[in-house]
């Protein structure tokens, strides 16, 4: 085959065969538009179903942020955060309306994710201080616990099981999920690092029943910035 290198992977996982991995000579680029037209993505159920890419077969990847319940990026400048984070963004503006998924946006970059203010899915508009991120983190926390004091209330367990009852009640005051993404998590630590890593815990531990999540990424994924307390509780991860 005159391949430069091959990878064996022995067995296939899921299959009982053996699988040899030749590169392509040229790379194909994926992009968000022929995911996004899959049925995996159009049929998927959640709402904050997320186009993640293709695997090795070329299959699309959607995945449920609902499931994952929380997520760190990280990779060094210019390797695709940013761009995984935009993709996430238009996987949920695309598959929920606004009235079914909320955004909360933290960016110290400052030009990242501007370009989002203004959508109706933003529940605030996009905060670039990090100081102001500390307050924005605390609110979160506090609208997690009113939704626990709303679910014990009407004798529920978790968001899906509130949004029901209200829908036979009345269907007006359903709630939404409400997914909170970092850009930059080193530049808040640098701030505030206190707040930031008890709100990020709190959130981590107890967010996802209350319907919310976490997204958050970093350049450095180093102790000092993703400490143990926070790398315990947010299970999934993307490197770049």
């Amino acid at each position: 085959m005159a391949a430069k290198s091959i990878r064996i992977e022995a067995p296939i996982p899921g299959k009982q065969a053996v699988g040899i991995e030749v590169p392509n000579e040229e790379s194909e680029v994926v992009h968000i538009r022929d995911i996004l037209q899959t049925d995996e993505f159009k049929e998927h159920k959640s709402k904050l179903a997320f186009a993640l890419g293709k695997d090795v077969s070329g299959d699309a990847i959607v995945t449920d942020i609902a499931k994952m319940p929380h997520v760190l990026i990280a990779g060094a400048t210019g390797s695709g955060k940013s761009v995984c984070i935009n993709t996430l963004i238009a996987s949920i503006i695309y598959k929920a309306k606004p009235s079914e998924a909320k955004l909360v946006m933290i960016d110290p970059k400052i030009v990242e994710l501007s370009v989002y203010n203004g959508i109706p899915h933003l529940l605030i508009p996009v905060v670039t201080d990090p100081k102001k991120a500390a307050g924005a983190l605390a609110w979160a926390v506090q609208e997690m616990e009113n939704r626990y004091t709303m679910f014990a209330s009407k004798g529920v367990r978790d968001l899906k099981g509130y949004n029901e009852v209200i829908e036979k009640e009345d269907n007006f005051g359903k709630l939404p999920h409400i997914v909170i993404i970092v850009d930059e998590l080193a530049d808040l630590m640098m701030v505030a690092k206190g707040d930031v890593e008890d709100a990020i815990c709190r959130l981590a531990q107890k967010a996802r029943a209350a319907g919310m999540h976490l997204v958050i990424a970093t350049q450095r994924p180093s102790v000092d910035v993703v400490t143990g307390l926070i790398k315990a509780n947010i299970p999934s991860r993307i490197a770049f």
